[in-house]
């Protein structure tokens, strides 16, 4: 952005822009407490069982790339622009032709549904009631139709072995379903190195053992809000959206082999789905430039960078560092940020560095655990508000006048 164009040299706001002050959403009473997103995960420490706040939380092996997304957003600081008529600003971003509330949505997070009571659906009710976009996962334990009945817009992602056999009825499945925009995670080759949820005691398939046991009576909000009250009336969870059928319960020996070969997941396949799949398809997990300039060939809508919250392979740097070279080569494609975001700070520089739109994953689900589809929208307005203050601060009205000249390293 020139100096010509920049914020500070607008034109002045018109009144009726003005007629209006916007006012804060309203806090429930049981919500007040909570200020922040760290603050949901702090308490959902508490509340949930160690094997599961240890699977949502933790990365893998020195989780060095868990903390490279955190460190990357402090390498950057802000050079604010002061004088400017801020009055009109809003948080609004559009995406895929489609403007949302807020310029950052909720990414596909697995076995939500152990977390939080009906945690799939609740995560896309509150996205929608808030106007933000959702994905869901495919390892989700509600059903791909229930949830895109909860949330029409909702997106769907999916994990694929090498198959075209079982690749093609999915995609027909989804399809059916009446999502719009299909997800293609490209970074689950194999099982990640999760060593902290072997010395936790969580494994897929659950096994029952008397520490799974006695984790679950020490949490008893958990225990019986959503693990008993899922079991009372639902059944026993199941994985039900791999496969154009219901896979396996979670309890199943049979898991490892229903997941299929990831490892044999490559470019035609992706070619595959560009040709059976009407809607926008996007990949999820991609880091390298080059990458991203071969699946634009093939006709890729838009990327998610990102190194799967540092839950894959230790030592991938955050995608953050690869936003620049990741926009430049994708040249006009969407390119989404996800990794790291806790603060409204976070996603203006995730935008700044070229971002069209960020994705927050872990402290929404916290706040599902905690407090259901109320705390989600509560974490959703939170982070809504702090870009709103961030805003005025470093002197735009807008997410589109957000640029690098805002933004050095330190």
């Amino acid at each position: 952005m020139t100096a010509e164009g920049s914020a500070q040299t607008r034109a002045p706001v018109a009144a009726e822009t003005l007629s209006k002050k916007r006012a804060a959403p309203p806090v429930p009473p049981n919500l007040a407490r909570f200020l922040s997103l760290n603050d949901f995960e702090v308490a959902a420490r508490k509340h949930l069982p160690k094997m599961l706040h240890g699977y949502m939380a933790g990365g893998v092996e020195t989780d060095w790339s868990l903390e490279d997304n955190r460190r990357a957003f402090a390498e950057w600081g802000f050079v604010p622009r002061c004088l400017v008529d801020a009055r009109a600003r809003n948080t609004q971003a559009t995406l895929f032709g489609k403007t949302y509330a807020a310029p950052f949505g909720i990414p596909p997070m697995g076995s939500s549904a152990l977390m939080a009571y009906r945690g799939d659906l609740v995560l896309a009710q509150a996205a929608r009631a808030k106007n933000i976009p959702m994905i869901m996962s495919a390892s989700s334990l509600i059903k791909l139709e229930e949830v895109a009945k909860a949330n029409p817009d909702a997106w769907y992602q999916a994990y694929l072995p090498g198959e075209p056999e079982r690749i093609e009825p999915l995609v027909d499945r989804v399809i059916a379903a009446g999502f719009k925009t299909f997800v293609l995670t490209v970074d689950v080759q194999v099982s990640s190195n999760r060593e902290n949820n072997i010395r936790n005691g969580y494994t897929i398939p659950l096994k029952p053992t008397f520490k799974l046991f006695w984790q679950g009576a020490t949490h008893p909000r958990w225990a019986f809000g959503t693990w008993f009250r899922t079991l009372k009336n639902h059944g026993m969870p199941h994985f039900e959206n791999m496969d154009a059928g219901r896979g396996p319960p979670i309890l199943s020996r049979d898991l490892e082999r229903a997941f299929g070969a990831r490892d044999g997941l490559s470019w035609p396949h992706l070619e595959l789905i560009r040709k059976r799949f009407p809607g926008k398809l996007l990949i999820k997990g991609v880091l390298h430039p080059d990458d991203i300039a071969r699946a634009k060939a093939i006709g890729v809508d838009g990327f998610m960078v990102s190194n799967h919250g540092g839950r894959q392979l230790d030592g991938a740097v955050s995608g953050l560092r690869m936003l620049e070279a990741a926009v430049k080569v994708a040249d006009g494609l969407p390119v989404i940020y996800d990794g790291g975001v806790r603060r409204g700070t976070d996603v203006l520089k995730a935008y700044a560095l070229g971002a069209a739109f960020v994705f927050v994953g872990r402290p929404m689900l916290c706040a599902a655990c905690l407090r259901g589809q109320p705390g989600v929208e509560r974490a959703i307005d939170l982070l809504q508000e702090e870009i709103h203050r961030d805003l005025a601060l470093i002197g735009v009205n807008t997410m589109a006048e957000v640029g690098p000249e805002l933004l050095m390293r330190v």
